[in-house]
């Protein structure tokens, strides 16, 4: 249904004398904020004055509806109270009423009554007095401090410059990755740069007019000249760490221009996966003659097509293992960024017999030039069976098949440890420091057995396999544990540890458990643990005090710190082997002799002390929370260089250490502006040094424990 015309006149005039009377206000007021704060509150407020006079003006226009029209009409007695029919349809009326509403329109078009509002000039006025008192005082309102701050050293900066300052007319940046990555070079008027580290980058900047000279301004200092060719000024560099710039010229640019970002994308090392075996350890069925191997490496980048496979051949046993170590040059197949390669391993070619040990290791590199990025992957390890282990193969229904423990040798350790130094540029922390626990776990094992001559057996070491001499009878019906906090034995641990009261009877000469019963060692002296000399066990001794620091290194991904104490580890139990084993018959402690002078006089001269020094915490570097309380402070000072120094040697420190410079540049050249400080206050937070915890609280004492400290502090009786 058509709104009828007299309506629409009516809300039109209604629309037309809400927005004259709102409009000039909405723009004064706009006018004021823009005077008081900056353009962008100026804007916002322009915007919400015309929404609020057009949101008042249709509300007040959908309010004529018809029934409005209709008691409008009914106003005039020339209608006889009959408007209502106009807006009746036809069908529904009867024939009175339809003469009726013809009489009506009739007279309706003849005379139509003005009902649109007459213009409220007065109210207008008094709006259009009010917008413009309120545009008057903004126009004499002072405008900002920072407005005014920014416009004084505009007009200063302009006035202390000649009339001829140079400005930035054209730029141009032309970024040529490495020629290894496949990538095209791209250019654009855009100098914020996001590449490839070691593209070339080619700056063509045009200024009007000419300067007499210009450069590069970099944020660590550095300056990049820009040479004059012609109406342009080139420079070219090769892009190798972040970092902003700033273009600079003499005399100074009229209008300075803002800090331009270098963001590198650091070409990530080649990672190798091994395909073929499916584990590391691996031991060669009977009659093996081949050993597949399967890689497969990638790169971003692409990785070169030839690899070296290390293959190392291990004869004998114990130390007296003789080491042989062969390179080959294998090709790969499939995309740049992911190759694979194969070999097959010929067992008897390379001379490996039964007992020996082959271990295979591939070394890819990717195609970054120069200095081209390498990577290793696991070393597979393929273990031949003794001839021992071949002749009772075939005993399997009799007998226990158990797959022999892999034992490294020290010499073996400290070739693992000097292959996992070499990695430490191309392996992330996490997978560096796994490494470097593997092999100081089989320290650990090493270390245990040749403790074993010691007495030593409270760690949970492995324990030998048990010998086919025991009866069949006494075997173990269920698994003996062994955990780290001590020696749990079983009745079949291979010691004789004694029988019951029952099983007791005369020894028998020549029988084997009755000599260990009686010659064996003794778990309580470890004096009596094996007939070494005391210098060779002072010598095995010193070799697993060597151990022990090799695996304390090692277990916490130091292997540069533990190779030392491995090769010490070496020589001694060389020294070892060289000794020979004598008989020597047990002897008691010699004490030193007690000065009976001296005893129980109460004088304690010559005595060291015991109070428990407790070492002092080296001192931490304070820059950043030196530089983050003093941005806390409004007129604080802060050493902006040392920060500088700081997140250069410290790169890793933070997520993204771009940011943190464009934030010490923005102090640096407002050391005045608050919300500058305040984001780089932010920006350091992370690098904050977490407080120390403080030490470990004693544990309460038990029963017997306060007992004893009561017995101490209770007041001694005197006869």
């Amino acid at each position: 249904m058509n709104t009828h015309p007299l309506l629409r006149n009516a809300r039109r005039r209604l629309l037309a004398v809400t927005l004259t009377a709102g409009i000039p206000i909405a723009f004064a007021v706009a006018l004021l904020a823009w005077r008081i704060s900056t353009v962008d509150a100026a804007t916002v407020t322009l915007t919400a004055g015309l929404l609020i006079p057009a949101g008042v003006a249709m509300w007040r226009a959908r309010r004529l509806d018809t029934h409005w029209l209709i008691a409008r009409l009914n106003e005039h007695r020339r209608f006889e109270d009959s408007a209502d029919l106009l807006f009746t349809a036809t069908d529904s009326l009867n024939p009175l009423q339809q003469r009726q509403r013809r009489h009506v329109e009739q007279r309706l078009r003849e005379t139509p009554p003005e009902l649109r509002q007459p213009w409220p000039w007065k109210w207008l006025l008094l709006c259009l007095a009010f917008a413009g008192l309120i545009a008057a005082g903004a126009a004499w309102w002072p405008r900002a401090a920072d407005g005014r701050a920014i416009a004084a050293d505009t007009t200063r900066d302009t006035a202390s410059r000649s009339p001829d300052a140079p400005a930035l007319r054209a730029a141009r940046l032309q970024v040529t990755p490495p020629a290894y990555t496949g990538q095209a070079a791209s250019a654009g008027e855009k100098l914020d740069v996001r590449a490839v580290q070691g593209s070339r980058l080619q700056w063509q900047l045009q200024f009007t007019p000419q300067p007499q000279q210009a450069w590069l301004q970099f944020h660590d200092g550095r300056r990049l000249p820009l040479q004059r060719d012609g109406e342009h000024w080139r420079a070219s560099e090769l892009l190798q760490r972040p970092g902003l710039y700033r273009i600079v010229s003499e005399p100074a640019l009229a209008v300075p221009g803002r800090a331009y970002r270098l963001e590198v994308i650091a070409d990530r090392p080649p990672q190798v996966k091994v395909l073929e075996p499916a584990q590391t350890l691996n031991q060669a069925a009977p009659g093996q003659r081949q050993w597949q191997l399967r890689f497969e490496a990638t790169d971003d980048f692409g990785i070169n097509n030839s690899a070296s496979l290390d293959i190392t051949t291990a004869k004998g046993s114990g130390e007296n293992i003789e080491f042989q170590q062969r390179q080959l040059t294998l090709s790969g197949s499939g995309p740049a960024t992911a190759r694979r390669f194969a070999y097959r391993a010929d067992l008897a070619a390379l001379g490996i017999g039964p007992g020996d040990e082959l271990v295979a290791r591939l070394t890819v590199r990717d195609n970054r030039n120069p200095l081209p990025q390498e990577a290793r992957s696991a070393s597979l390890i393929l273990r031949l069976p003794s001839e021992q282990e071949v002749q009772t193969s075939e005993l399997e229904g009799a007998i226990k098949k158990v797959m022999p423990a892999y034992f490294r040798s020290q010499r073996q350790i400290i070739i693992d440890a000097e292959a996992l130094q070499k990695q430490r540029g191309t392996l992330d922390a996490e997978t560096f420091t796994k490494r470097a626990d593997a092999i100081g776990v089989d320290q650990r094992i090493l270390r245990l057995r040749y403790g074993q001559f010691l007495g030593e057996e409270a760690e949970g070491g492995a324990k030998a396999p048990p010998t086919g001499d025991l009866p069949t009878s006494d075997a173990p019906t269920a698994d003996a544990h062994d955990d780290d906090h001590g020696d749990t034995h079983t009745q079949n641990d291979g010691h004789d540890h004694g029988g019951s009261a029952s099983t007791e009877s005369a020894p028998v000469f020549g029988s084997a458990t009755d000599v260990l019963s009686e010659y064996g060692h003794t778990h309580d002296h470890a004096e009596a643990a094996t007939l070494l000399d005391p210098q060779t066990r002072a010598i095995l001794k010193a070799a697993l005090d060597q151990m022990w620091q090799s695996e304390g290194h090692l277990r916490q991904g130091h292997p540069d710190l533990a190779l030392p104490y491995a090769y010490k580890a070496l020589g001694f139990i060389k020294q070892v082997q060289q000794a020979e084993r004598i008989y020597l018959a047990r002897v008691g402690s010699a004490l030193p002799p007690v000065d009976m002078a001296r005893r129980m006089t109460g004088k304690r001269d010559g005595l060291g002390s015991r109070g428990l020094q407790l070492a002092t915490r080296p001192p931490g570097d304070n820059t950043v929370a030196d530089a983050w309380q003093a941005l806390a402070r409004s007129e604080g000072k802060i050493d902006l260089d040392a920060l500088s120094r700081w997140l250069d040697a410290h790169p890793q420190a933070l997520t993204d250490p771009l940011d943190v410079i464009a934030a010490i540049d923005e102090v640096r050249q407002q050391p005045d502006c608050q919300p500058c400080r305040q984001r780089l206050r932010e920006q350091l937070w992370p690098a904050l040094q977490r407080p120390l915890g403080p030490p470990a609280r004693r544990n309460a004492a038990d029963a017997t424990g306060r007992r004893y400290l009561d017995a101490l502090t209770a007041p001694q009786e005197r006869p």
